[in-house]
């Protein structure tokens, strides 16, 4: 055994730190006593640290299982510009990136070795385990082994199945910042092994934590116009949505604050420029759904500002444990719409609500896949098709079911396929229905913490178990002035125009078309817009009117201004008549712009609506389309016409056609955009 002094020497020489608190230093030593252990610190205590360290010191390869991407890379570059040989698996790199990586741990080159949860399933890492020569586990973000945490992942749960496997003096390491105590207990369980648990202190005084009651969404834009320019520093903006974040980007960039959106839909070129562009404070501000922040180790982010409550105090005490992890001081503001509607639901609870409700599908649905799986075995794609259903349900239908023993992986030719175990009792739901009962609770809390007259910290510490402490003087409950929205004339004026002039972008540029990204007049689901084109299409309400018109026609000249196009197309009909043709040829006569019969359709398609999946959408309209006259559109640019944009399946089809035609550039302009599921986000990565 090493001695703490020894052990400062070396921490010294290689992480370029003095000493190590009381609590990592008996995480450590217990590690290299071979122990198992748990660690529930806050965000910020420096829980890497912990086995770090020891790994360094060990003979052999500590794997570091993780949900993290940014923290995969980022603690990888670290450990390497340390001289400590570290490398990650993920779905960021190349097959081949990956390879290398197993490679270079069979072969004793490497230290520490990241790996995403869901590698797990590869058959070569399953192969490369049996011959690694292993010193320690890591399980980052541990509650996501328990189906009581608040980021719970299937795939978490086969860590333990390697754990189970390990000698019993192989030392591992579960860490987290956010774990009750039901959550700690069930952890303890399934880790087992004389497992040894260290919760800290919570406690986060350089917080200073408001709650803003709001009855409008454009009451909390104003606030954030109203406030940012004088917060210090820079920070994180959350949403509820991906849409928000591009709404709210717009909105904050009209009003002279510097700032970016963020979303899992961006690619992750993308991702990762903004996220280096946070590293190095080129925005005030950087507006996002959950998906940004988690292992990003930023210790100067200044605020974090909710404009939609998180689905618990869980959540909401780890987003802003992203912020503020230099102990200086640091604002955390919440907003929250408590007007009600109808039915006497408060707004903001809806949208946590139906994530949680839709967390898992039906029990109905799942018998659906089995009885399909009982038939033969199936791969994801299969099963998308046959069910009609989107992926994430898939994968959490699939991940039950596998966790219950109803069906398991193989591999056909080569292809992963879900095969039913015949013998498998029945399809168990009660879990199902405690979890989301439990998650129904927290969220109840959380609405509680809004309303509540405790100090805000000490309310989010006691939910999560640490009960210790009782001075929390840092929340407008106790020592601060409470923030009001003041809404002016101006301020009506400003929220006006921005919503006159805002139309979403639609963004279907690829190698595979020569189609540029096109412009919508409207949202379908957030306006009076929606119930006015069904009304046109399925209730036998007559040609689009001209206030839609009126508008689609700002949507061109806003994103196209005065660019030229040598025909309009339009999308032939599937239910809808000759709506879309009569407002293509009033489009046509305003803009002077000589417009073409000639896109058909050389087959009957369904309504692109009935289709949940974009493997069946694609299916729907592939080779759908033709042109009568092909010769007319050589050389020229389209501006291609619809009423209404779903997943862009068949845009990107049409477009496709028309590129092999001869097109030189296609531009879609549509009356609305709908909000599809993807935009509704919970999912991290």
């Amino acid at each position: 055994m090493i001695t703490r002094s020894k052990a400062e020497t070396i921490l010294k020489q290689v992480f370029g730190l003095e000493h190590f608190y009381d609590e990592q230093w008996n995480t450590i030593e217990r590690l290299l006593r071979g122990e198992r252990m748990l660690l529930i610190e806050r965000t910020g205590f420096g829980k890497s640290l912990c086995y770090q360290f020891p790994a360094i010191l060990f003979d052999g390869v500590t794997i570091i299982f993780s949900p993290l991407i940014a923290l995969m890379r980022d603690q990888t570059n670290a450990l390497k510009a340390k001289g400590i040989a570290a490398r990650y698996i993920n779905s960021e790199q190349a097959p081949e990136e990956n390879t290398q990586a197993i490679a270079d741990a069979l072969e004793g080159n490497i230290k520490i070795l990241y790996i995403a949860p869901e590698r797990q399933e590869n058959q070569e890492w399953i192969e490369a385990t049996r011959k690694m020569k292993l010193s320690m586990i890591v399980i980052d973000e541990a509650h996501t082994i328990s189906v009581w945490g608040h980021d719970f992942r299937p795939a978490f749960r086969r860590i333990i199945n390697l754990v189970n496997l390990l000698p019993k003096d192989m030392p591992v390491l579960a860490t987290t910042a956010t774990a009750t105590l039901r959550v700690q207990q069930d952890i303890e369980q399934q880790i087992g092994g004389n497992l040894q648990t260290i919760r800290g202190n919570l406690l986060r005084d350089n917080f200073h934590l408001y709650v803003v009651e709001t009855q409008s969404e454009e009451e909390k834009m104003i606030g954030l116009a109203h406030w940012l320019k004088r917060l210090p520093g820079t920070g994180l903006i959350y949403v509820g949505t991906r849409i928000q974040t591009e709404q709210y980007a717009r909105w904050l960039q009209q009003n002279e604050i510097d700032c970016i959106g963020y979303n899992a839909g961006l690619d992750g070129e993308q991702r990762k420029e903004i996220e280096q562009g946070l590293m190095e404070n080129r925005w005030k501000c950087i507006i996002s759904t959950n998906a940004l922040g988690m292992g990003i180790d930023k210790p100067d982010i200044r605020f974090v500002i909710h404009t939609q409550i998180p689905a618990s105090p869980i959540h909401y005490y780890q987003e802003i444990g992203r912020a503020g992890r230099d102990e200086k001081p640091t604002v955390a503001i919440l907003f929250y719409n408590s007007s009600k509607d109808a039915n006497g639901v408060q707004e903001d609870y809806k949208l946590p609500k139906v994530f949680i409700e839709s967390a898992r599908p039906t029990t109905n649905t799942y018998l659906k896949v089995i009885s399909l799986l009982q038939e033969e075995p199936l791969g994801l794609y299969d099963l998308m098709r046959k069910t009609n259903l989107k992926q994430t349900p898939l994968m959490v239908i699939k991940a039950d079911l596998i966790e219950q023993d109803i069906i398991k992986e193989v591999i056909y030719n080569g292809c992963k396929k879900y095969e039913y175990q015949f013998g498998a009792n029945p399809l168990d739901t009660t879990i199902f229905e405690e979890v989301r009962s439990a998650k129904l609770k927290d969220l109840d809390s959380m609405v509680y913490y809004v309303f509540t007259q405790k100090p805000r910290m000490k309310y989010l510490c006691d939910f999560l178990g640490d009960t210790e402490l009782n001075f929390h003087k840092n929340c407008d409950n106790t020592d601060l002035v409470k923030r009001k929205v003041k809404v002016s004339e101006k301020d009506k004026e400003l929220i006006k125009s921005f919503w006159d002039n805002y139309f979403p972008e639609l963004v279907v540029e690829s190698s595979k078309s020569n189609l540029i990204n096109g412009v919508a007049g409207a949202y379908y689901g957030i306006s009076h817009i929606g119930t006015c084109i069904h009304r046109c299409k399925y209730e036998q309400g007559g040609d689009f009117p001209d206030s839609l018109l009126k508008m689609t026609l700002q949507a061109f000249r806003k994103r196209y201004g005065n660019k030229q196009f040598d025909l309009i197309l339009y999308v032939p009909p599937t239910l809808s008549g000759d709506l879309v043709k009569n407002f293509a040829h009033k489009i046509s006569v305003v803009l002077k712009i000589p417009i073409s019969d000639q896109l058909k359709k050389t087959r009957e398609t369904d309504a692109q609506k009935v289709f949940q999946n974009s493997i069946l959408k694609k299916d729907n309209v592939a080779g759908a389309f033709c042109l009568t006259e092909p010769e007319l559109i050589i050389g020229k640019s389209i501006l291609l016409i619809d009423d209404i944009y779903d997943s862009g399946a068949t845009i990107k089809e049409i477009g496709k056609m028309l590129s092999k035609a001869g097109a030189i550039e296609i531009a879609p302009l549509v009356i609305a955009k709908t909000i599809g599921g993807d935009d509704l986000e919970k999912r991290k990565d």
